[in-house]
């Protein structure tokens, strides 16, 4: 399990470098939290790839991380980044550090390559874990996994529908999901990280997975790139 963690944070310390200097032609660092959410979808695949555990295990552990890393990847890039102005908690760092600014953001994104490797700490648990047969948590994480991810992708296409007529320009979304909950998105993500947890507390060593969900309520997102920061309805 070591070896591999290893492995990853190599890994992922190389592709934020990358993206680091795609963001010196953006001017804009928003791409950390897209490459952040790539390199815990892709490390829990490389991971499942590369593990000694239970096949149909680290199949699914890696289908339901690699599904959610994609999705979120392609949806913070367009939604954030690819023809988007810098966010502000963005642009506010860049000004605080003036001229040095380039140079502070390159140790931003490698925090962000270790919080990925921390983040994949559900897939990792879970891959090296020999004992065959699925257990009631993993039955339960992945039972919950479906309904976390459906609900999240909903609530984001819902959104992306509302803001996307002119006759909404200013107002909050208030249809379908968003009805219900002032921000699903925020509770359908955080429930995503539940079942990860659930999922790998079948594997031993798996309350290590229980950091994760906790990070994203307890940490601010300038160090927790999942931390709950629900989208704006409007």
């Amino acid at each position: 399990m070591l070896l591999l963690a290893g492995a990853g944070w190599i890994l992922a310390a190389a592709v934020m470098a990358l993206l680091w200097l795609w963001h010196l032609r953006l001017h804009n660092a928003g791409i950390v939290d897209g490459g952040c959410a790539f390199l815990v979808g892709g490390l829990a695949v490389l991971f499942a790839v590369f593990g000694d555990g239970w096949a149909p295990r680290r199949a699914a552990i890696a289908f339901m991380m690699g599904s959610w890393g994609a999705r979120l990847t392609v949806h913070l890039l367009y939604d954030r980044v690819f023809g988007k102005p810098e966010e502000g908690r963005y642009a506010n760092l860049r000004h605080r550090h003036g001229g040095g600014a380039n140079a502070w953001f390159f140790w931003f994104f490698e925090a962000h390559a270790v919080a990925a490797v921390c983040f994949s700490l559900p897939a990792l648990v879970a891959v090296v874990n020999p004992r065959e047969g699925f257990s009631p948590f993993e039955f339960a994480g992945a039972g919950l996994w479906i309904i976390a991810f459906t609900g999240e992708v909903t609530a984001d296409r819902q959104l992306e529908r509302f803001k996307s007529d002119p006759v909404n320009r200013g107002r909050g979304c208030r249809t379908g999901l968003w009805r219900y909950l002032r921000h699903p998105n925020y509770v359908f993500e955080l429930l995503v990280w539940v079942a990860y947890a659930t999922y790998a507390s079948g594997s031993p060593w798996g309350w290590l997975a229980w950091v994760c969900p906790a990070a994203m309520v307890a940490l601010p997102t300038a160090i927790c790139p999942f931390a709950v920061r629900p989208a704006s309805p409007g």
